[in-house]
């Protein structure tokens, strides 16, 4: 068996431990449809060969919330230029959401000169210039997603760099771009995807 063979049928056997000790079911496949479920987002917008494992996921006995912590795996380009890309991503859905549609990432070079050449949105925050700086942020409403980035929202981004997030309605995803968490950290990268969830439906 091969080094990365080994590699993947640990990191099965960690996630199913690590199901017991957050109390979440877990799931090898994604029994539950969630590539289609998740379809709008950005993210899952991009690349072939799209497969979703190691499905942590918890439901509230009312059934007002979804949660999950998968990994998630597709490709880009072709031939010599073919790209697998690989990362952890946290997904919730529940009832106390209420979201405008929304992108944010971590801004790059080429988003400051798209800026200046006025070929990019982004909205900034005054108050918290190094989060603006930080990060390239869209929507269709720009007042609704000012209204949902609040003070103690931007504070938390401001401190922790590199984080995706997109949401809409219900929904919201957050990850880091092409990155795929250990095992020994989910439980640090869950408790923070709670908190951000707890702040958004707190706004």
């Amino acid at each position: 068996m091969s080094f990365f063979s080994n590699l993947f049928k640990s990191r099965k056997k960690e996630m199913f431990k690590l199901s017991y000790d957050l109390d979440m079911d877990w799931r090898e496949q994604d029994e539950y449809g969630l590539l289609t479920q998740l379809g709008d987002f950005k993210l899952f917008n991009r690349g072939r060969s799209k497969k979703i494992t190691n499905i942590l996921r918890k439901d509230d006995v009312h059934g007002d919330s979804e949660i999950c912590i998968f990994d998630y795996t597709f490709v880009t380009g072709g031939g010599n230029n073919t790209a697998r890309h690989r990362q952890t991503v946290f997904y919730v859905n529940a009832k106390d959401l209420n979201l405008p549609q929304f992108l944010m990432k971590p801004e790059n070079f080429f988003h400051k000169i798209g800026q200046y050449l006025n070929m990019v949105d982004d909205i900034d925050f005054e108050s918290f210039p190094e989060f603006s700086d930080d990060y390239l942020l869209q929507g269709e409403s720009e007042d609704y997603v000012r209204d949902t980035f609040h003070k103690e929202l931007l504070h938390f981004f401001t401190v922790e760099k590199d984080w995706c997030m997109e949401g809409f309605n219900y929904s919201l995803i957050f990850y880091r771009k092409g990155t795929r968490v250990p095992v020994d950290q989910i439980r640090n990268f869950y408790e923070k995807g709670l908190y951000v969830y707890d702040m958004l439906a707190e706004g």
